[in-house]
């Protein structure tokens, strides 16, 4: 261990120590003051995630997602929401052995997306604390749509000749969500479900390569599905 690095983790310990207990004097303050609402949160939950396009054959995949969370209240029977979810997507693309006819050998090569996402949503209070409808945009930034198995990278993509599965992992890195679900539970605990539509096209990086792309524009939209677990503190 070199001689600096228990300053290092000293100074870190007492930064987390002084931000906890600020928040939470802040968060007190708030509410015995001016009745508002603050809680921060951890979130985690099961993701559904596809690609809407017409250029491939896709197929749903399940993942995950983890994140930190806060909500506050705004005015009336609002709430805001903001935070960041750290999300691990896969989606199923249809492809085949080269050299092999479609119809023989085709099958689903599965794809990981990882991704942060950066949230900012409004919530309105059916029942304040326990019922809510949630909505908002979402800035979502992503690596490549990357091969679970390399293996598989000189797959042809069903309904082309030439275009590889290795051909169509880099996609735009950034992306925008809109954001629509419902939350409900306890002060401390709840479940929310919600469904993400990516309003940008996640494959316009591809139409900047020069791969077979059937003399049209690669175009798609992401549909993610997610059923998650939120802790408040």
């Amino acid at each position: 261990m070199t001689p600096y690095q228990p300053n290092l983790i000293m100074s870190l310990q007492n930064l987390l120590i002084v931000t906890f207990f600020t928040l939470i004097i802040q968060q007190a303050h708030s509410q015995r003051n001016y009745e508002e609402y603050n809680r921060l949160g951890l979130n985690g939950g099961l993701t559904l995630f596809d690609i809407n396009t017409d250029n491939f054959d896709t197929g749903q995949g399940e993942g995950f997602m983890v994140g930190f969370t806060t909500r506050g209240s705004f005015r009336n029977n609002f709430d805001l929401i903001y935070g960041i979810n750290f999300y691990n997507n896969t989606v199923k693309i249809n492809a085949f052995s080269a050299g092999i006819p479609t119809t023989a050998q085709q099958r689903p090569l599965e794809y990981i997306i990882q991704s942060a996402q950066i949230n900012f949503l409004g919530s309105y209070n059916i029942i304040k604390h326990h019922l809510s409808l949630e909505f908002g945009p979402l800035l979502n930034v992503n690596g490549k749509m990357n091969l679970k198995d390399d293996s598989f990278e000189d797959y042809v993509v069903s309904g082309y000749e030439t275009l590889t599965a290795g051909d169509i992992e880099d996609i735009s890195k950034i992306n925008f969500h809109l954001m629509g679900g419902i939350t409900g539970g306890l002060e401390s605990f709840r479940i929310s479900a919600h469904y993400q539509y990516g309003v940008t096209n996640m494959l316009d990086n591809l139409n900047d390569k020069e791969i077979e792309n059937n003399g049209s524009e690669f175009e798609g939209h992401s549909s993610t599905i997610v059923i998650a677990a939120i802790l408040y503190f």
